[in-house]
């Protein structure tokens, strides 16, 4: 079954507060440099790496495309990878990109431009999950006590072994997929993920597809130090094996 991919990344990153070094003028934390490279590089490269993915479609601003082609070719990614304009919002974003996908595409997978440390190991689970049952997303169990609060008053714990934290990839049937955003763009509804539109649909169970603590989505400046820190491990582990 043919996968697409979908990396959101018109973003602007306002939480990092400084300027990328790769692209001149831009505060995104996409474009930052992580040992020489762009965040949105080392993220393309775990899906490249995939051999259940077919094609990435990135969504940039529309000035960023040229560059990013560039950049795309000097990495050697030029031939699995193609860009689309972004919209203003990573819903309009992810929505312009399924626009341009294929009818022969049976899944798409949409990931955050900021998790480069996706293992190879999630990817395969959660695609091979959402070609069962139409929807996988991948999660965490939380190991701090949840609160829920008004203002700053608690009003409940809730369970723990009830509650996951959602990360990235998604993945879901294309059909499926293009139904919930047609929905949710009649309804002027805009959500915090793939997973919300869809369950919106009531037509599947969205499942969890178990994740790990190093998939971490890297949106301000201290995230920085521990990315450095996986990256090292990560290429230790490449040189061990």
């Amino acid at each position: 079954m043919k996968v697409s991919v979908i990396i959101p990344a018109a973003g602007l990153g306002t939480r990092m507060g400084r300027s990328a070094p790769e692209k001149e003028g831009t505060s995104r934390k996409q474009f930052m440099l992580l040992n020489g490279a762009p965040i949105l590089i080392h993220t393309i490269r775990k899906f490249v790496s995939s051999p259940s993915v077919s094609e990435i479609v990135v969504a940039l601003r529309a000035d960023d495309r040229q560059w990013a082609a560039e950049l795309f070719a000097s990495h050697g990614l030029a031939q699995t990878v193609r860009t689309v304009e972004g919209g203003e919002s990573r819903q309009q974003s992810v929505e312009n990109a399924l626009a341009t996908i294929g009818g022969d595409t049976g899944l798409v997978a949409v990931h955050d431009a900021v998790r480069p440390f996706v293992s190879r190991e999630v990817i395969a689970a959660v695609i091979r999950e959402a070609s069962e049952t139409g929807a996988a997303i991948v999660g965490i169990v939380p190991v701090d006590t949840v609160k829920q609060v008004h203002r700053n008053k608690v009003r409940a714990t809730l369970p723990r072994e009830r509650l996951i934290l959602t990360q990235t990839p998604q993945v879901f049937r294309i059909g499926l997929l293009r139904q919930a955003f047609e929905k949710a763009r009649k309804d002027l509804f805009v959500g915090t993920d793939e997973a919300s539109l869809v369950e919106r649909l009531e037509q599947v169970e969205v499942s969890v597809v178990v994740g790990t603590d190093r998939n971490i989505k890297i949106t301000k400046p201290t995230d920085m130090d521990l990315a450095r820190l996986y990256l090292a491990l990560e290429k230790s582990a490449l040189e061990v094996s």
